[in-house]
């Protein structure tokens, strides 16, 4: 039986399991097929007017591994992790025929959408740009939660140079990188959750 043809852990399993992991089995290989799989999950998360912003940069060579390495401050877990996935964001996705992000309901829909779409984009920078980097981050939990389910692991990183990062993988000037994600098989566990805070602070019923 295949990787991808079986889910290892429930949702909420996944939820409880997945800790940010280090170091990894450099002998691991993800198929070119696994890959698509989880990017085809994450690709399944929610986006503001369904513009689905997320693009993602699954690295696989080994020499553009090693100078992500380089840009990511000589952090292990990019050369020995199977793939190291970029998650960007098309700022200007909300522009790029949006009707086709509602092709399949009825052209009276699709009018109104469209309509709605440029008039809550149009001329508004910083919506677009938080609203992008809000598919993204929503898409790059669902990535991790997708591979933990399928038996791998994950280390979500921002501790890199973005623009070196960008230019390595000739990112677009109109995206955005939200964060890198490493993917693979883990040697070692995470360290102890170390401060967790109580439920009670953090959950407030009807007002703060």
């Amino acid at each position: 039986m295949s990787e991808i043809s079986r889910i290892t852990l429930s949702a909420l399993d996944a939820i409880e399991a997945r800790r940010a992991i280090k170091h990894f089995d450099p002998e691991f290989t993800l198929s070119k097929d696994e890959i698509e799989k989880l990017a085809a999950l994450a690709a399944k998360a929610p986006t503001s007017f369904n513009i689905q912003h997320y693009r993602f940069v699954a690295v696989t060579d080994k020499a553009l591994k090693a100078q992500l390495q380089e840009a990511a401050y000589g952090q292990p877990q990019v050369v020995e992790a199977s793939v190291v996935f970029i998650i960007a964001s098309d700022l200007k996705a909300w522009s790029r025929d949006p009707a086709r992000y509602w092709r399949n309901t009825p052209p009276m829909v699709q009018e109104q959408l469209v309509q709605a779409i440029t008039g809550y984009y149009e001329g508004r920078d910083e919506t677009q740009r938080d609203d992008a980097l809000l598919s993204a981050g929503m898409a790059a939990q669902t990535l991790m939660l997708a591979a933990k389910a399928l038996g791998y692991d994950s280390c979500p990183m921002r501790g890199f140079d973005f623009a070196r990062v960008a230019k390595l993988v000739n990112l677009p000037a109109d995206h955005v990188i939200a964060m890198m994600i490493a993917i693979g098989r883990g040697t070692e566990p995470a360290h102890v959750r170390p401060g967790p805070l109580p439920l009670s602070e953090l959950l407030k019923i009807n007002h703060f």
